[in-house]
């Protein structure tokens, strides 16, 4: 099972800022190679600023699947709104926050 830092409130990987039922994914920051439920996880958690992936890398495995631990390249993630392994709904409002995560 795969470390997922920051203030969870589940072993789904939600947070204490993000906690509905769709927030189950956790996101690999590309700055610490550490998984995060979310950006203010990350900020309350580490001393340093977030980098974002590129989107030349969003062939590496930086989404981790909070039901099932299946984790899943940036654009696998972007593409869907389930998990291929379990079939788990993702939070599609999640979207609104790629910036902070992704070069796009």
């Amino acid at each position: 099972m795969l470390k997922v830092y920051g203030s969870l409130v589940d072993n789904e990987t939600r947070c204490i800022h993000y906690h509905t039922f769709l927030d189950i994914i956790a996101i690999k920051f590309k700055c610490c190679e550490k998984y995060y439920p979310c950006y203010q996880c990350h900020n309350e958690h580490e001393s340093h600023n977030i980098q974002r992936w590129s989107a030349e890398e969003f062939h590496k495995k930086a989404i981790l699947c909070g039901v099932c631990q299946n984790e899943l390249s940036i654009h696998e993630y972007m593409m869907t709104e389930t998990c291929p392994n379990c079939q788990a709904h993702f939070n599609s409002r999640c979207k609104f926050h790629y910036h902070l995560y992704f070069e796009i």
